[in-house]
């Protein structure tokens, strides 16, 4: 699994006017949960880019004063104005302790509704597992070959050794809907012939005419 290393430095000062004098710096303050302590720390706002800006689920190394912490990412805050990388959380990773994480979906194989004219509908990205760290992988695969016109693939059909799937079971991942050309095949395909629909009955005859009014 791609591992991002991250050369940090603890924090020895907390609060808003350390916190403003760090982001100055383009450093990013963060804290780091889940193990025998927490810990606060900051590093480079670049060190975190291939770890925050990707769809890939990676682990992070984070090194400060001579001890490595191996995380996941959990939470990050961006700033309202500039979008720039405020915060970020961390969740160190404890050999024996199960954490929840969310692990990417990977297609694979061609579906057999697409090949009947059919469009492949992908509806999750990812799914929120709960496993111990040494099972956690860069993605979960799913089989779409047997996905037929009309099918769906549904959470519960996902297969995941070793892992503990949060999501509702029954939430669609994926489908093969109609195509709109399929669709309008299908609305000028023949139909079989019905018998012709009898005639309109006679109209009824005309009212009588009303008495001519006396005099």
């Amino acid at each position: 699994m791609k591992t991002i290393t991250i050369e940090g430095q603890l924090r020895t000062e907390l609060g808003k006017k350390a916190t403003r004098q760090l982001r100055s710096q383009e450093l990013v303050p963060g804290v780091i949960y889940g193990g025998a302590q927490e810990v606060n720390f900051y590093a480079p706002a670049r060190d975190f880019k291939s770890l925050v800006y990707t769809g890939e689920f990676q682990l992070a190394e984070v090194k400060l004063n001579g001890n490595t912490h191996k995380c996941i990412l959990k939470d990050l805050q961006f700033d309202k104005v500039s979008d720039a990388l405020n915060h970020i959380d961390l969740l160190e990773l404890v050999e024996d302790k199960k954490v929840i994480a969310n692990l990417p979906l990977k297609f694979t194989g061609a579906a057999a509704g697409v090949k009947a004219g059919g469009k492949l509908m992908l509806k999750m990205k990812s799914i929120k597992v709960k496993t111990l760290p040494k099972y956690l992988k860069e993605a979960i695969e799913v089989d779409v070959t047997n996905l037929e016109l009309n099918g769906n693939i549904r959470v519960q059909d996902i297969k995941a050794d070793n892992m503990e799937i949060l999501n509702s079971p029954r939430i669609s991942v994926a489908s093969v809907v109609l195509t709109r050309q399929l669709k309008q095949e299908e609305a000028v395909a023949p139909t079989t012939p019905t018998t012709p629909a009898p005639a309109p009955a006679t109209a009824a005859k005309a009212a009588p005419a009303k008495e001519e009014k006396k005099k």
